[in-house]
């Protein structure tokens, strides 16, 4: 029996990270291939998606430490950085067959589609992929703020937030063989544990909104498929 899908609109958060793959910087071509094959499986299964993708792989926070850069700046470079991973993940995805429509918070000239919510609307609704870079399109707004922000725009129905592990923990499980993890949580909670698992200007937005967050293991085959239809994976973070 096929599978039926939990929700109708999603917003997707992809790191920058995510595109490195293995690597240390950068973009992997495998890494991709698969992201764009796994938001593929999903959209023709019905699901409208929207994604938001950071720029971590190419200009990080830290660099800008390192490099003495200013906050305003730094941050620009990072939006920057965004729309280069929104066309490459365009390009992966048609190159399935998969339309898609990369719209940026800023003006871009002739490369990307300025966004404009109810354009976003429409691509949405005739079955394109929208992916959203950019951020905010203002600095001190990180990607993840920039997630909720279209979540609650687009109406969807969850943010869905993939990282490099299976859900939330109190702290980092990479590190720490004794972290625990949580299977559901609420706003409240996220906040009062300080747990890192989006800043709290995007937990408040969604808390706001009423918009669930699902957090779960992008790198483990099958994941984003099951955070649609099943949601066993992961951790899920809800109403108070």
């Amino acid at each position: 029996m096929a599978k039926k899908t939990l929700y109708k609109r999603i917003l997707l958060k992809l790191s920058g990270e995510a595109l490195m793959g293995v690597g240390k910087f950068g973009i992997d071509q495998k890494a991709s291939k698969n992201i764009a094959a796994a938001v593929e499986e999903i959209h023709s299964m019905g699901v409208q998606i929207g994604i938001v993708v950071g720029g971590g792989n190419i200009f990080r926070g830290s660099q800008a430490e390192e490099f003495g850069f200013l906050r305003t700046p730094a941050d620009h470079i990072g939006m920057l950085a965004t729309t280069i991973n929104g066309l490459i993940l365009q390009q992966s995805l048609a190159s399935l067959g998969c339309e898609s429509h990369v719209m940026s918070a800023f003006d871009t000239d002739s490369i990307i589609e300025k966004y404009n919510w109810q354009g976003a609307l429409d691509h949405l609704e005739r079955g394109a992929i929208v992916i959203f870079v950019g951020g905010t399109g203002n600095p001190y707004f990180t990607t993840d703020t920039a997630a909720a922000l279209r979540a609650s725009e687009i109406n969807a129905e969850v943010l869905l937030k993939a990282t490099k592990v299976d859900g939330i923990y109190d702290k980092d499980p990479i590190r720490f063989r004794s972290a625990v993890k949580f299977d559901q949580l609420t706003y409240a909670d996220v906040l009062n544990k300080k747990l890192r698992v989006m800043d709290s200007t995007a937990i408040a937005l969604c808390r706001e909104n009423d918009i669930p967050i699902h957090v779960f293991n992008l790198f483990k085959k099958g994941s984003l498929l099951s955070a649609v239809t099943d949601r066993k994976a992961g951790s899920l973070v809800t109403g108070d």
